[in-house]
């Protein structure tokens, strides 16, 4: 498939640059699948759409503030994003670097409050990095790291932040990014779901820069998804094997949780727990072997996660929705609405 097939038209006005006032006040788009439909609602209706005994599936990471502003000791700007090591490896962390300039190895860079960590190996963006200091790097990040907001947001990250980048579930530390469909939930939401019947598990998928790094393949088949750390476990794995097994729905929460099940299914859907890195790249003509439904945010054209949903949903029917989202000026991308495909 060509990469232009997926491309829509997005005002800038629609990119939300903050999130709603209060979380779980977003609206929700409903696609219906085998009827071809549309529904407009607001996402605390998201209970009228699930069934008791279906099964919602989320990502419980944990966004790290790995956004690192400093100086080199020559007085120069240096800006850092820490790639988190997903598999729990310790030492030299992975770390994209902006306005670098001429950087020698072992090239000390200054971030406040007393956290410092030396450069190597910069290469197109790309290098290595140490935090001599001591201490667990997680430590040293909540200290004088910054959340690391995606580009389209036209401004610095703001104490808000800190809480709204975040899942109400989050857990486990690793992300440079949210799993966005997940900040639509409150507890109270959590809990008038439980009560209904609906069951609620977590899966962990790190989000690294494979979730977002651009295609910039014509043929979208030759695009390589970057690896990201998936943990599954055998408690999951079992309670999806026993919903599937009373015709019950799977819904995943997030492209991140959709990739992660996929990865860890064989041909007959049968989820197998573990802890690995995977690389799914979902598109047309994939064939979904467990997931019957899908929380999701509105996404950037040409991105894989919105080729993910189309091969769940069909292209022309998400591209249609999408055109019907900007008429009707739904708040696009992170801190935007959501949509539920069933």
């Amino acid at each position: 498939m060509k990469i232009e097939e997926f491309v829509y038209h997005l005002p800038k006005s629609l990119i939300a640059q903050y999130p709603s006032p209060c979380r779980g006040e977003s609206r929700l788009m409903v696609l219906r699948r085998t009827e071809g439909e549309i529904e407009h609602r607001n996402f605390g209706d998201l209970h009228d759409y699930l069934r008791a005994g279906d099964l919602l599936v989320m990502n419980n990471t944990r966004v790290l503030p790995a956004r690192l502003i400093g100086r080199k000791e020559t007085g120069g700007r240096v800006e850092v994003l820490i790639i988190p090591s997903w598999n729990g490896a310790r030492g030299e962390w992975e770390a994209l670097v902006k306005n670098f300039g001429k950087l020698k190895d072992g090239a000390r860079i200054h971030f406040g409050q007393g956290v410092y960590g030396e450069l190597s190996g910069v290469n197109r963006g790309k290098g290595k990095i140490i935090f001599p200091g001591g201490g667990p790097v997680e430590d040293l990040l909540r200290k004088a790291g910054h959340i690391p907001l995606p580009p389209y947001i036209k401004r610095e990250d703001k104490p808000l932040d800190r809480e709204r980048y975040q899942t109400v579930f989050a857990e486990k530390d690793g992300s440079i990014a949210a799993p966005t469909a997940g900040l639509h939930f409150t507890q109270p939401l959590i809990q008038t779901l439980k009560e209904k019947g609906i069951r609620i598990v977590y899966i962990t998928l790190h989000i690294g820069p494979g979730t977002f790094t651009p295609v910039k393949a014509e043929e979208i088949e030759e695009h390589q998804m970057d690896q990201e750390w998936v943990e599954i476990t055998e408690e999951v794995a079992e309670e999806i094997h026993r919903v599937k097994g009373h015709g019950r729905r799977v819904i995943a929460v997030g492209t991140t949780v959709t990739r992660a099940i996929e990865s860890f299914s064989n041909r007959e859907g049968q989820v197998r727990p573990g802890r690995r890195y995977v690389s799914l790249f979902i598109h047309a003509p994939y064939r979904f072997k467990v997931i019957d439904g899908l929380v999701t945010n509105f996404h950037l054209p040409k991105s894989t996660l919105i080729m993910l949903v189309s091969a769940f949903a069909g292209k022309d029917f998400v591209l249609s929705a999408y055109q019907e989202a900007v008429e009707k000026k739904y708040r696009f991308y992170s801190y935007g609405d959501a949509m539920l495909i069933l």
